[in-house]
């Protein structure tokens, strides 16, 4: 079994953005987990998966992808999940609430994931510190971050799919969104 989870990557120059904000963590706390991945929002959070369902779930995927038009993502500035994870907070965007949706949807009646909805309210967001970002290390560094900026937009174009090697996250395909050319702004 493989573990699998479907985002929105972000793009090369922001992942590198991003990039510097996670090894700063790394190198004053030890926190790790940020840089097992690329930069992303989740849509589809951690789920195991047999190996030869990967295609399948590829498909599904696309399918998926090609009933959404690109759009436009915009980030505002730093924040938290108190007292263990800080992140960059995503604007709130009905386009990316709409891929989610249809998300939750979609793969909800398809068994042969056995994906658990979330019923948590969709809070988008891209990670930069979490599970091994201790609570005094959080409160060390969250005033720091609380008053940095970081305001970026980006055109979303696809939805990636990522499988765990054992240590990192890989990207293994990225669906195109399909409906038009041009993406939609906020």
């Amino acid at each position: 079994m493989n573990m699998y989870f479907i985002a929105i990557v972000l793009p090369q120059e922001l992942n590198e953005k991003v990039l510097h904000w996670k090894k700063y963590m790394h190198e004053k706390y030890h926190c790790k987990v940020g840089l097992k991945s690329p930069a992303h929002i989740t849509i589809i959070p951690p789920f195991w998966l047999e190996e030869n369902m990967e295609e399948e779930l590829l498909n599904d995927v696309e399918v998926l992808a090609k009933e959404m038009a690109p759009f436009q993502i915009g980030t505002n500035n730093f924040s938290a999940f108190k007292p263990r994870t800080i992140y960059i907070a995503v604007t709130q965007n009905p386009e990316l609430k709409k891929l989610k949706h249809k998300a939750d949807q979609y793969f909800s009646d398809k068994e042969q994931y056995g994906l658990k909805i979330e019923t948590r309210q969709f809070n988008p967001h891209i990670t930069i510190a979490t599970r091994d970002l201790f609570k005094k290390d959080f409160y060390e560094s969250w005033p720091f971050f609380e008053t940095k900026e970081f305001k970026e937009e980006w055109n979303a174009r696809s939805l990636s799919v990522l499988r765990h090697n054992k240590r990192n996250w890989d990207v293994i395909y990225a669906a195109p969104f399909g409906n038009s050319i041009e993406p939609k702004t906020l």
